[in-house]
Formats: structure tokens, sequence, C-alpha cells
């Protein structure tokens, strides 16, 4: 084929992959290149090692389908960094980023929306990336699910590499680096674990609350840790919660936590989820009006991820119905999704809901009963106040019954995992919440 005919085969092929996941869909996705496409084979040029990395994890599927369709024969995708390689090379690059840092093209400094909610946050993650093991070391960044954690911990990363050529980075959740110890056990190389950990120049943690309850993963990042920091290495570490409200985790880790900078990051207030907004909609090639961005601003407050739903939403009907995004569009796709601002919600609305359902009384929940048919109420509450409203966990066990926040971060974690493996209490939480969000305001 004709180099015009395959440039336009693979445009064809680019539009086509974000009609099939407008999730994943990027505006960057214009940056790619086709490099070869032949004998059932598509290779795809891409900017840097991090949009290789998404691409594979997130699109390699929607990727193959859209080249099977416009084309209409089967077809081999592959993502490559730089120009075409020989086997040889391929083989070995594959090799090498598979085993490096995989971070997010869209989590740069750049694409982080600054705002009163996580000023601080941001700016002692600018400060470390510039110098790195000598300024708040360690940082530990905490705050809910959905607020940029993760965002400012791949930004550091990549503005780190860019700083400090040849810098070692260790990028990954508190889960995995808990897996790699347990093989290192089971292979007879703790050695090797530990110098992969022990001599890097920042250690990067993610979700490091899972530390609790496994006394010798503690054990074991507690030496990682001193071995860090004793060589002014950098650790950065975020979680759910503050160092001292994470239960189980052991006193000497959470002095350690505490030395450097704890930053706190809150739900974004309501000028800065506009702009986040604006940027997502940026970041896809989304063209959007401050109207429509304002409304989606309103409606969704929850965390960030739901703004990046309520978009997803809006593109995939625009695509299916073939319409221009506008505010009648917009509140179609939203439609029943999403929560007014006018309903603000306390425990008290929570509990009434909950009661009624179970047929319980609210003096039984904060009373000292502990029968299930009691404790499991309980637990469905805190785990709803948590959910849906700002309260603390001291506040949330204050109202039922003056428990204190360990007892309230168990109940939130068990109903949390029962949800994700009982559909039951799956779709109990989604008729409770709706209830709850959707009553009329007192």
């Amino acid at each position: 084929m004709a180099a015009l005919e395959i440039e336009n085969i693979f445009a064809d092929i680019l539009e086509r992959s974000k009609i099939l996941d407008p999730a994943n869909a990027r505006k960057w996705f214009d940056k790619l290149t086709v490099l070869h496409l032949d004998g059932g084979s598509l290779g795809i040029g891409c900017p840097d090692e991090a949009t290789v990395h998404f691409l594979r994890d997130n699109c390699k599927s929607s990727f193959t389908r859209a080249a099977q369709q416009i084309t209409g024969h089967l077809v081999v995708v592959d993502f490559q960094f730089g120009p075409p390689k020989t086997d040889q090379d391929s083989a070995s690059s594959v090799q090498r980023l598979e085993s490096g840092l995989r971070l997010h093209p869209d989590y740069t400094f750049d694409n982080f929306v600054v705002g009163p909610s996580n000023r601080l946050a941001h700016a002692s993650c600018v400060a470390v990336s510039q110098s790195l093991g000598n300024t708040y070391n360690p940082l530990f960044l905490y705050g809910n699910s959905g607020l940029g954690k993760t965002h400012l911990l791949h930004a550091v990363c990549c503005e780190a590499r860019h700083r400090a050529n040849g810098a070692v980075t260790q990028l990954l959740s508190c889960e995995e680096f808990i897996n790699r110890f347990i093989r290192a056990i089971e292979q007879g190389n703790l050695a090797g674990f530990q110098s992969q950990f022990r001599t890097v120049d920042a250690l990067v943690i993610d979700d490091v609350q899972f530390l609790r309850e496994r006394e010798r993963s503690q054990e074991e990042f507690f030496h990682t840790f001193n071995a860090l920091y004793n060589n002014g290495k950098q650790i950065i570490l975020s979680a759910d919660s503050p160092p001292a409200e994470i239960p189980s985790l052991e006193a000497r880790l959470i002095s350690r936590f505490n030395w450097g900078l704890v930053a706190r990051i809150d739900p974004p207030s309501y000028e800065t989820r506009v702009a986040i907004v604006q940027k997502k909609a940026h970041l896809r090639g989304l063209d959007i009006t401050d109207e429509i961005a304002e409304y989606i601003a309103r409606k969704v407050q929850a965390n960030i991820r739901e703004l990046e739903g309520a978009l997803t939403n809006i593109y995939a009907l625009a695509i299916t119905d073939g319409e221009q995004i506008s505010l009648e569009l917009a509140q179609r796709a939203l439609h029943g999704q999403i929560q007014s601002i006018s309903k603000q919600i306390n425990i008290s609305d929570i509990t009434e809901v909950v009661t009624k359902h179970f047929d319980v009384r609210l003096a039984d929940l904060q009373s000292k009963k502990r029968s299930q048919s009691i404790t499991e109420p309980r637990q469905i509450c805190m785990y709803l106040a948590r959910n849906l409203t700002r309260h603390s966990f001291e506040e949330i066990g204050g109202h039922l019954g003056g428990r204190d926040h360990t007892t309230v971060m168990h109940a939130c974690s068990k109903i949390g995992q029962t949800k994700n493996s009982d559909p039951k209490m799956h779709s109990l939480l989604n008729e409770l919440t709706k209830q709850i969000t959707q009553s009329p305001q007192t």
C-alpha cells in the first residue's frame, strides 16, 4: 500500500478506537504515528515510554478491534517508543519497558489543577521532584479516594526523571510491594528484593494503608524506610488517612511517616471542579462550553474520578447519537447518575434511611449491642457516612454511640470488601445511596 493510503487507514483506526473505548480516548492520540501496516501487523509509534505503557495496558483491545474493523482482516497491534526496531531490539525494549516505571501520560504537573483543597500537597510534590531526598522527606499525602493522590505521585516521578537524569525511582502500590515481598520469601531471594528497593533514589508507594495487619511486611518496610532515609534517599507515601489513623500500623512506622511533611488533600471546591472538568475535556479533545463545565461541576461533587466518568458518559452519548456536545445532551447523559448540590447529606439522613430499611431503632445503632441484626446496619451507616459526607472517622463514630475511629475504619473496610465480593450487598448499598441522595431535603 502507498504511504498516503496507510496514513488514511491509520487515521480511521484512531477515530474508530475512540468510539469503541471513549473512557480511554485522548487528544494526544493525534501524536501517534504508524510505523508499519503489513502482513497482518500494525506498528504504532509513541512519543514516550509512558504512552507505550498506557496504550498497552488500557487500549490494545480497542485498537485491535478498530484495526480489524477498518481493514477487514486479522491484525496484531503493537505500540513502540521511537523508530521501528529489529526483532531483537524490540524484544529487549519490551523487557526494559515492562521492568521500569509505568507512568500515566496524563498524570503530570501540567495536567494537575491546583486549588485550595490540594495546594499544599501539590507544592510539596513539586519541591520534592526538584530535589530528591533534600526537601520534605518523607512526604506523606492522604485523602479520600479519587482526589488526585496517584496523579501527584506519577507527576513527581515524571518530573524527577527529567530533572535527575539516571535517577532510579520505584513507583508501585503497597499491594504490589507486599506481593513482591511474599514472592521473594517463597523464592528464597530476600536479598534481591532488598537490593531492589533499598538502593533506589526515590521509593514511591501508593495506598500504604494496606500495610495494616501485615506484621512481616511492616517489619520489612521499616528496615527499607530506614535504609533509604539514612542514605538521604526520597520516600513518598500516600494513604486514605493520616499515619496515626491507619489501623494496626506499628507505632514506629507511624512515627517515621510523621518525620517529614504530612499533606492532606480535600474534595475540590466548585471553582476547582470547573477547572478540572475543562482540563479533562481538553485532554480528551472534547469541545465543551463553560456552561457545560459548570453544570457538571455543580452536579458531581464527590471526587475527580466521578468528574471523569461524567465526561465519558457525555462523550459516549454524543458519539452514539451523532450529536454535538450541548448542555441538553449533557443533561440527558448524566440524568439519574449524579447528586444535586441542593441536597446536603448529613449522618441523620443516612441513619433515617438505614433504620427504616432494616427496621431497627437509632438507639439500637448507638447502643453497645453486637448482634448481627444491629452490627450490620451500624457498619453500613458508617460506610455510607464515610462515602456520602465529609465527616471524619471520629465524627461518624461519635454519632453512632461514641465509637473510636478504628472501629469506624474497620467497618468501612469490611463493608467495602463485602460490596466487592457480594452482588447483594452491592445492590443494597446502591439502593440505600439512591434513597439517601434523592430524598427531599428537610
